[in-house]
């Protein structure tokens, strides 16, 4: 498996430790990504046990199969959502399982790829779906959905302070025409937020991080999902089995939270984690994405 950092999962000590997947167990990567985290925990389950992985890209199921076949061991690779866990398990033949995993993170090839929209640093089709075979482009829910409804987007999923004058900058260029590419946006949010082209690309966080964090999140109905997902995995679980989830954006993060306490309250969940697991100051400087990811656990009973 590459080493580039890019490609380093996030808190794997962390996730082995909670996880303790063992000879035997069958666990659920939700979001399999390159391959990372399944890796490791399929050469923690092997030789008897099973990792089903799952992910909405089917470009990443491709480089994690090559990831994974390297390590041995029995997984199978399902491309869908982890909305649909309860249905992708009853197609593996599993009721249940050990531990369940979902990284909330997006995969940097699709970041890195210029056709696929993600990237304000690169040009390219405002595409952003993660799976390209479904859905509507980013393009296409930008150039049609409310001003409001924008503004209360770019706020709520991208924690974005100058959501009214953003999305109002929207609004009025694509009265003149459609908003198409990544440079269009980019250079909408600059304007917006007073940045020229060239400071924006040497800012430590560029002005039109959040607007495409939160159009991402839009687009792929993330928030959605993840609410289904919470619902369904304690039903997927056995007694006690174990679901961690790493979250990068507040709203996700409080979805979790909000999801396992309740369950604690009412009698679902056995034992959740106190606090957010965070990357130690050692994994920030080797892996700077890390540094905005927590982690949170839940374990029935």
């Amino acid at each position: 498996m590459t080493r580039d950092t890019r490609h380093v999962p996030v808190l794997l000590g962390a996730v082995l430790n909670i996880l303790d997947p063992r000879p035997g167990h069958i666990v659920v990567d939700c979001t399999l990504g390159l391959g990372g985290h399944a890796a490791a925990i399929l050469q923690r389950i092997k030789p008897a046990g099973r990792l089903i992985g799952i992910d909405f890209d089917p470009a990443n199921i491709v480089i994690a199969r090559e990831n994974l076949t390297s390590v041995g061991g029995e997984f199978e690779l399902h491309h869908g959502n982890f909305a649909a866990l309860p249905t992708i398990l009853a197609q593996a033949g599993v009721e249940h399982v050990d531990a369940v995993l979902a990284d909330l993170g997006v995969a940097s090839p699709q970041i890195d790829d210029p056709a696929r929209g993600f990237s304000y640093r690169q040009p390219g089709p405002l595409d952003m779906r993660m799976d390209p075979t479904r859905g509507r482009p980013a393009s296409a829910v930008i150039n049609q959905i409310s001003q409001r409804e924008l503004e209360s987007a770019l706020l709520e999923l991208g924690d974005e302070t100058d959501a009214p004058r953003i999305a109002e900058l929207i609004v009025n260029r694509r009265k003149i025409r459609p908003i198409a590419t990544t440079q269009d946006l980019t250079a909408i949010v600059c304007q917006a937020r007073d940045f020229t082209l060239q400071r924006a690309a040497g800012a430590k966080l560029h002005p039109a991080a959040r607007t495409f964090q939160a159009l991402r999140i839009l687009v792929n109905r993330e928030l959605a999902n993840l609410d289904r997902l919470l619902a369904v995995v304690p039903k997927c679980l056995r007694p006690g089995g174990t679901a961690a989830i790493i979250s990068f954006h507040s709203g996700e993060d409080r979805r979790v939270k909000t999801a396992f306490r309740d369950g604690l309250r009412g009698g679902i969940h056995a034992q959740i984690s106190p606090d957010p697991v965070v990357a130690d100051q050692a994994e920030q400087k080797l892996n700077p994405r890390s540094r905005s990811a927590k982690l949170r656990w839940a374990r029935v009973g």
